[in-house]
Order: structure tokens, then C-alpha cells, then sequence
């Protein structure tokens, strides 16, 4: 099985928790995923099967969309409803004044991941640290904040829904956490489901129940998206039957011939004349290389 799927990650599941049922349902053992989602939350979560598994780390569309659930009042320690509580506090804040708080940090600005996290110190996992009760230094990591918008919101309850755009590694609980700490009250996560992870959205997900019935009825593969799908977004490079060829060896054709700069190292989706995808290409030092190939070699 070659290509990506798109699963529906449902609550108290772990992103690795998905792909080892998915392992199971597919009866393969090469899959990979596209961007971690925590326990709590639900949506997105593309899967690559196979050869896919090398887009993994050249997914050019970084960007996520997330609907959140904002409770006022409240600290954790995981800054999400699932953590120990650690203060509960008045809150006084109103739409309006919530609304402002949380549209401030549109934009770009620096964010400290959470304690509960799986960045990485010195090789250790935070939350490993974080359940042993240790708390280190971290450093602050650029983020964007490129849309905030209030789809919904109960004063009384202090609850408000949250559409937000963001770029890669942008943590929404500790958004959320900013956001109380700006109103001078505090608040959690209490909710979370990403409506689009690496350009792909809910309407494409399957859930692990729908996957099961596909593959009982032998139709999983055929659900597979082709994994060009993820490089939609990049230029592309129409090559003859001779430059497909050549290219799919590994021969650097000269980038001038193809009507490209000598010097551009941001990728270029490649296709051979039968509109085959064979890879992503880059152009360095007068030739077109090779960044990686999805299509297999051919005979010159």
C-alpha cells in the first residue's frame, strides 16, 4: 500500500495509538504520520503508507487549523482540562474583552511549549520530565497566529470557541493559557479538533470504524490519496520522456536548458509527460538535483 490517508483521530487516542489500529486494519507495518495531535483532542491526522512515508519531512503545507474550546478561571498543570488543578480564580472578563485577549496574539510572537509536551531536552521528552515532576528551563520558539475568530461562546459558563490558523508548532493550550493570563484569570483548553493539518481537511478523514469497513470489504487501498496530493501546492515541472528518465536515475540535467534559475533551492514537483509524479527537484549550482524520488528508477 502506497499513498495517504486521512483518518479522523478520536479522543484518548494518541497519534501512535492510530497507527499501530491502522497497522492492524491495513495489515502493512510502514506508516507514518503528519503531525502529532494529544489524547484530548480529535480531527486531522493524515497517514502515509509506504513509499509515502518519504514525504513525511518535506510536507511543504505546515499550517493548522484548530477549533478550541476556551474555559476562564481555571490553571492546570497542562494548561489543558486534564492536568491537576492548580488555581481557580474570579473571572470578570466579557465576550468582548475575551475576544480582544485572544485576537492580541495575532500574528507572530514567541511561545514557550509546555511542560507536557514531546519537545525534546537533552534527548528527554518534556512530559517524561513533566511526570516525574520535573520542571527545566525552555526555550521560546517563533510561532504565527495568521486567523483568531469567535465562533461561540457561553459568558456564564466562561466557555468560548475559538477558530484558529496557526503555523507548525504552535501549542493552543499554551494559547489558551496566555489568553487567561492576559485577563488576569487563568484558563485551560477544554477542547480541541483540527479541521486541516498539511493542507488536508476534515472532509477527507475517514474514521478508524469507517477504515475497518473499507478494508473488510477489500476498498482501503482505493481510498488512498496519491502521495503528489501533499505537493499540490508546489510549482510544477513538466520534464520530456528523455529529462523523466534521466532525472529518475539521479542524472542532474543543466537548470538553464529547463528554463530555470541556476540558484533556487525551493522545491519543484516534477512529472514526466504521462503525468506521472517521479519527485521533488531543486535547482543548485547551475543543475537541477534531486531532493527526493517517489517514482523508481528507469533503464536510459
Amino acid at each position: 500500500m502506497n499513498g495517504i490517508l486521512c483518518v479522523d483521530k478520536p479522543a484518548d487516542f494518541t497519534s501512535f495509538d492510530v497507527v499501530a489500529k491502522m497497522r492492524g486494519i491495513a495489515k502493512t507495518k510502514k506508516i507514518g504520520h503528519g503531525g502529532t495531535l494529544d489524547p484530548m483532542a480529535t480531527g486531522v491526522l493524515p497517514l502515509f503508507f509506504g513509499g509515502a512515508t518519504k514525504a513525511c519531512d518535506l510536507l511543504p503545507r505546515q499550517d493548522k487549523r484548530y477549533t478550541a474550546t476556551l474555559l476562564l478561571g481555571l490553571r492546570t498543570d497542562t494548561l489543558d482540562i486534564t492536568g491537576k488543578v492548580l488555581e481557580r480564580r474570579p473571572v470578570e472578563a466579557a465576550r468582548e474583552e475575551v475576544l480582544r485577549a485572544a485576537q492580541s496574539f495575532v500574528g507572530k510572537s514567541r511561545q514557550l511549549p509546555p511542560m507536557y509536551s514531546a519537545v525534546q531536552v537533552d534527548g528527554v521528552r518534556l512530559y517524561e520530565l513533566a511526570r516525574k515532576g520535573v520542571e527545566v528551563e525552555r526555550s521560546a520558539r517563533e510561532i504565527e497566529i495568521y486567523s483568531l475568530h469567535m465562533c461561540g461562546c457561553d459568558e456564564t459558563a466562561h466557555r468560548y470557541t475559538l477558530d484558529i490558523h496557526c503555523s507548525r508548532g504552535t501549542y493552543v493550550r499554551s494559547l489558551c493559557h496566555d489568553i487567561g493570563e492576559r485577563l488576569g484569570c487563568g484558563a485551560v483548553l477544554a477542547g480541541l479538533r483540527r479541521t486541516l493539518s498539511c493542507g488536508f481537511t476534515l472532509a477527507q478523514c475517514v474514521t478508524l470504524p469507517q477504515a475497518q469497513q473499507l478494508a473488510d470489504e477489500g476498498l482501503l487501498e482505493e481510498r488512498l490519496l496519491p502521495v503528489e496530493t501533499a505537493f499540490s501546492s508546489l510549482p510544477r515541472l513538466e520534464l520530456d520522456e528523455r529529462q523523466a528518465r534521466l532525472v529518475q536515475n539521479g542524472v542532474r540535467l543543466e537548470a538553464q536548458a529547463l528554463g530555470l534559475p541556476g540558484d533556487e533551492a525551493a522545491p519543484l514537483a516534477a512529472w514526466s509527460p504521462g503525468g506521472r509524479f517521479l519527485g521533488l527537484v531543486f535547482t543548485a549550482g547551475g543543475l537541477l538535483r534531486v531532493r527526493r524520488l517517489f517514482a523508481r528508477e528507469v533503464a536510459v
